[in-house]
């Protein structure tokens, strides 16, 4: 290498002497920050100047390995998805540029950030791109991704809050000590003190602020430089700009013997904005995603029974659908599965939301994340990991938790454009001050240092999503499910519910009168028949008589009824009864040589459906049945639950025709349906619940699932949506008046950047506090 020559930091390749301690390319300078942790992403670019001349290093190929996720790509129909976990989240800003970088590359269908589970959702066609093209962005801006691991999620917060705490004692610790010095200095200003003897108090002030300083700035430092490095902007770069502003004047004041040294402003400032960033992390703790709850409760490791008999602990995701599982007593169950020997009872208090445990017994469906309480089961795994009922709530919680509201997307607009409009207000500040007022610059300068503090929006930022993470944790624990990002917005416009009947107000179980039309004999006989169909009427008989042996010559003939011989089970035409356009759910038992006996049966409302419908009429909300069921049924259903607007014999059809009917007439629906007819309702409607006992395709219509044998979930849910929608415009009255009030007097030179500190925190926890009064119950 000749004298005029310099060598790339990176390769070693020959560059202009001019680029001494620089690189040949960007490539290198991006492989070269990854080496050193900075978390650059150099996929992108990983060549010299010279391409074909290029051999990679070995720690180059172990870069090119470092981004390497596609082991972590999942297929799903013709789209590619995979499951990440960012670190580095702050704050709702981060969440928008993480999603607007990752949403704009070419092929990508979906790209979505939980910011409480800091989980990564990405979707893309396979065929226009791939995951290092489309995760490069997010590693340039300085964010670090890891395949998705919820164990991983509380050892991140920890050493984030630890390491917020060190900096915070040692800030303290300086401010402390520095407060003593400008004691000092500050009764020199009015008694005779030298410049000699200030110069040497700001000299020793210096030597214990500016280390403090630059060992306590990192975790705004980090963040800051990062966004810069990618051409960007967020909430930490004012704060850092500010911080090393304030110590770089006084440092520059103390060597020119000057007497504007704020030192003490500088490590006070960053103490208070330390204590604000690690009491906004705890208090966010407490409003922490129900998601991430419920991450906590899958099984850290399972019991597999091998083959030969022999036990071996693997962890859940590790086993393989049709393994057996054993699960002691007390111990918490880590897949799905179906009980294949063994009795117990399961805490399924985490799935239904009833506090009353479960008797399970061979054969019956068990979930990952329910507690075996008084025996030992043996399992047929039929699902882990993600594929896991736990894992879809888990999804279901966080799109509920972070999608994009209409609340969000505003709070998401104002908050894009801050940095712009501080940045800009700061420096007026400051030229206002030195030229209009003909302040000394170094006051100005504390001028704009202030506004740079006080108007950091985290405060609008948090506005929203903390009342929808506590909102969903809140229904979650009530056995309520929020699968929409925008229920609860929609729940508190309803004025109008719609309820289906059969499975909805009703149990949906028939259960067998007994009227006095049938003795102990025809039952036996009847049940005898009935124990061959699967026939809900006929179930419901069977079960009535318990221990009866089935009729093995029992024949079924579809929509008539059983023959056993001379003996028929059935409907009216099936045994020759005269048709009844009045009778309700009934079957007839025919004999030779006897009168035919009726069975009738009802289909019990459910506990408090009464109430809820009183409680809904008291609400000022008008009340609706619609069912597909005759009409004497639906009409005594109706009586009884004091319902006086109902419709009988309604097809798919003409549901939807009603509710769009309402909608024209200026009504806000909300449907309540559990049926396969109900789900062109529930997608209709304006918003919609559907019961954990509803078939598939409802649940997927249904924006709202909830659990157990009650409609309460009904009032809970709509008195939660109406709680939530007055918090969030308290949030945001409270956020906008805190920057009317206070970004003024900043700008006024009414605030010094100690107090702006105070303030922007102090903004944070309001907010977060003001929404957690959502986490207490009060009573209806």
């Amino acid at each position: 290498m000749g004298t005029n020559a310099a060598a790339c930091l990176h390769c070693g390749s020959a560059i202009p002497a001019g680029l001494a301690g620089s690189f040949c390319c960007r490539g290198c300078e991006g492989a070269y920050a990854l080496v050193q942790g900075l978390g650059l992403d150099t996929s992108y670019q990983r060549r010299c100047l010279d391409p074909a001349a290029r051999i990679l290093r070995p720690e180059e190929r172990e870069l090119e390995a470092a981004h390497d996720f596609s082991a972590h790509v999942a297929r799903d129909g013709d789209e590619a998805v995979m499951h990440l976990m960012v670190e580095g989240i702050h704050c709702a800003a981060c969440v928008w540029l993480i999603e607007a970088l990752i949403g704009r590359r070419t092929g990508v269908t979906k790209a979505r950030v939980n910011m409480t589970t800091r989980r990564l959702v990405v979707r893309w066609n396979p065929a226009e791109t791939d995951p290092g093209t489309i995760l490069a962005p997010v590693f340039q801006v300085g964010y670090r991704l890891v395949p998705y691991a919820p164990a991983l999620l509380a050892r991140e917060t920890e050493r984030v809050e630890k390491d917020l705490l060190k900096a915070m004692v040692v800030a303290g610790f300086a401010a402390g000590n520095v407060m003593l010095l400008s004691v000092s200095v500050w009764a020199g200003h009015f008694s005779t003190m030298g410049v000699a003897t200030r110069d040497f108090m700001h000299w020793v002030s210096a030597l214990i602020v500016l280390p403090a300083v630059l060992y306590c700035v990192r975790p705004f430092m980090r963040s800051a430089f990062a966004a810069l490095r990618a051409g960007r902007t967020n909430m930490d770069v004012p704060i850092t700009l500010g911080v090393l502003l304030a110590s770089g004047m006084s440092l520059a004041e103390t060597m020119h013997h000057g007497e504007h040294a704020y030192f003490d402003s500088a490590i006070t400032l960053l103490f208070f904005l330390l204590i604000g960033r690690y009491l906004d992390s705890r208090a966010r703790g407490r409003a922490r995603s129900a998601a991430e709850h419920l991450l906590a409760l899958d099984a850290v490791a399972v019991t597999v029974v091998e083959a030969d008999g022999t036990l071996r602990s693997l962890p859940p995701n590790r086993v393989q659908p049709g393994a057996t599982v054993l699960v002691a007593a007390g111990e918490r169950i880590g897949v799905d599965g179906v009980v294949a020997d063994g009795r117990s009872d399961v805490d399924t208090s985490l799935i239904s939301g009833e506090s009353v445990p479960s008797a399970v017994e061979t054969g019956a469906r068990v979930f990952a994340g329910t507690i075996n309480l008084s025996g030992p089961l043996r399992l047929t795994v039929a699902a882990v990991g993600e594929r896991t009922l736990l894992a879809e709530i888990v999804r279901m919680m966080e799109v509920a938790e972070q999608g994009r509201a209409r609340h969000v997307f505003l709070a998401d607009r104002v908050a894009r454009w801050y940095a712009p409009v501080v940045h800009v207000a700061a420096l007026a500040t400051f030229l206002g001050w030195v030229f209009g007022a003909g302040l000394a610059w170094q006051v100005a300068l504390l001028h704009a240092v202030a506004v740079l503090i006080i108007t950091c929006p985290c405060a609008l930022a948090l506005a929203v999503p903390v009342v929808q993470v506590i909102a969903s944790g809140r229904l979650l624990r009530q056995g309520v499910l929020l699968k929409s990002a925008t229920a609860l917005e929609r729940f508190a416009e309803v004025d109008t519910v719609v309820f289906d009947k059969t499975g909805t107000l009703t149990l949906g179980r028939p259960q067998l009168v007994a009227d006095g039309g049938w003795d102990e004999a025809a039952l036996r006989q009847a049940a005898a028949l009935a124990g061959a169909s699967r026939h809900p009427l006929a179930k419901a008989l069977a079960a009535a008589c318990p221990g009866v042996a089935v009729a093995v010559t029992a024949t079924e003939e579809p929509g008539r009824g059983m023959t056993a011989g001379p003996v028929r089970l059935g409907s009216r035409a099936h045994v020759g009864v005269a048709d009844d356009a009045a009778a309700g759910p009934e079957l007839w038992l025919s004999r030779p040589g006897l009168p035919p006996v009726r069975f009738t049966f009802t289909d019990s409302p459910r506990r408090d459906a009464a109430e809820i419908v009183a409680a809904l009429r008291r609400r000022g909300l008008a009340v609706e049945l619609l069912s597909g069921d005759r009409e004497p049924t639906v009409r005594q259903a109706a009586a009884a639950l004091g319902i006086a607007d109902w419709r009988a014999a309604c097809s798919p059809a003409a549901k939807v025709e009603r509710l769009q009917a309402l909608r024209a007439g200026g009504r806000t629906v909300l449907m309540v349906g559990d049926g396969l007819n109900d789900a062109p309702a529930l997608a209709a409607a304006h918003v919609s619940m559907s019961p954990s006992s509803a078939v598939d395709v409802s649940q997927t219509a249904a924006d709202v699932v909830f659990q157990g044998d009650r409609l309460n979930p009904v009032i809970e849910t709509l008195d939660v949506a109406t709680r939530s929608r007055r918090l969030v415009m308290q949030n945001f009255a409270l956020a906008l008046g805190y920057n009317l009030f206070t970004v003024p007097m900043a700008v006024a030179g009414m605030v010094t950047p100690l107090i702006a500190a105070i303030a922007m925190s102090t903004s944070s926890l309001v907010v977060i506090s003001n929404a957690l009064r959502l986490s207490r119950r009060r009573g209806h």
